[in-house]
């Protein structure tokens, strides 16, 4: 599904840019009326719906325990619905069943990278990455023709290609974190879904990875689904926001849509303050604490930028 291409910059008005590649079919991936319960837990997502679509990046945000992580394992089939469908789209465009569908098949066209995963000990970097074969292979690792082809590809997209022969318990986290991410594209899915991706990283490769998404979704049609805890890295990022509360989708749209003081205040039951860039349209939150005004020495109070 992945073609080969270059890094494309966003347009100076700030649109996303898109590929010149025919329009794929417009969702790629959809839940519809998800209830969904841990033993002993009760239910913890009511009634939630989404769709993710080719060429779009969908961030799902809230506070912890909103839900956010279990929709989106309940999307890649890893949290069976007590309630519910998930839909997957055909390259011919007519939809399937996704919970009926032979597992085998929809590894072919869903892949997720989990929030927390064990760092293998002794394998090289193209190991890991070929591990995202296994849908392709028989139970004894049979032929996989297009295995090597979509290893290598895997790699260059994510910036991993040089470090193909080294040790994978000897990179730093941002360089781990992309090898995980060649490994699932290497599975060459029209779905990407990430738990989390940018946890744990610095500054820096939390950008590389959002750029990556970014790019996946413009240059090479994925359609991505996203857990993010940093509302603005969420509004940086996705084309589309699902914000959770209490197990409940409240509101899907455009970040400035979904992401308004109002909302964000009550779902989070803290004061968020929010401001649109009148030149650039990015949204960004601040989070009002008790000592968002502080007192000087002469008592009069000195406002925190």
């Amino acid at each position: 599904m992945l073609t080969e291409s270059t890094s494309v910059a966003p347009p100076a008005d700030g649109a996303r840019p898109r590929s010149s590649a025919p329009a794929p079919e417009p969702v790629g991936l959809s839940g519809h009326d998800l209830r969904l319960r841990y033993p002993g837990a009760g239910e913890v997502v009511h009634g939630a719906s989404i769709e993710l679509r080719a060429g779009q990046v969908t961030a799902l945000v809230g506070p912890n325990g909103s839900g956010k992580s279990t929709l989106l394992r309940a999307l890649a089939r890893l949290h069976a619905p007590t309630e519910g469908r998930v839909v997957l789209d055909q390259a011919d465009g007519t939809a399937v069943d996704g919970l009926s569908l032979n597992r085998r098949v929809f590894a072919q066209r869903v892949t997720m990278l989990a929030q927390t995963r064990p760092t293998p000990s002794g394998i090289s970097v193209r190991e890991v990455v070929e591990l995202g074969r296994h849908p392709y292979r028989g139970r004894l690792r049979g032929r996989d023709p297009g295995g090597p082809a979509a290893v290598a590809h895997a790699m260059a997209v994510t910036g991993v290609a040089e470090l193909a022969d080294q040790a994978v318990d000897e990179l730093s986290g941002g360089q781990l974190q992309r090898v995980w991410v060649a490994s699932c594209l290497a599975q060459d899915t029209d779905v990407l879904l990430l738990d989390e991706p940018t946890t744990f990283l610095d500054l820096r490769y939390q950008v590389e990875v959002l750029d990556l998404i970014r790019e996946l979704a413009d240059v090479h049609g994925v359609a991505v689904g996203v857990v993010l805890h940093d509302l603005d890295q969420a509004a940086m990022v996705a084309d589309v926001l699902a914000l959770l509360d209490r197990g409940r989708v409240r509101s899907v749209g455009t970040p400035p849509q979904v992401l308004t003081a109002e909302q964000l205040t009550e779902t989070y039951g803290i004061t968020v303050e929010v401001h649109v860039d009148p030149v650039t349209g990015a949204v960004r939150t601040r989070a009002v604490g008790r000592h968002a005004v502080r007192v000087r020495a002469d008592g009069r109070p000195a406002p925190v930028s």
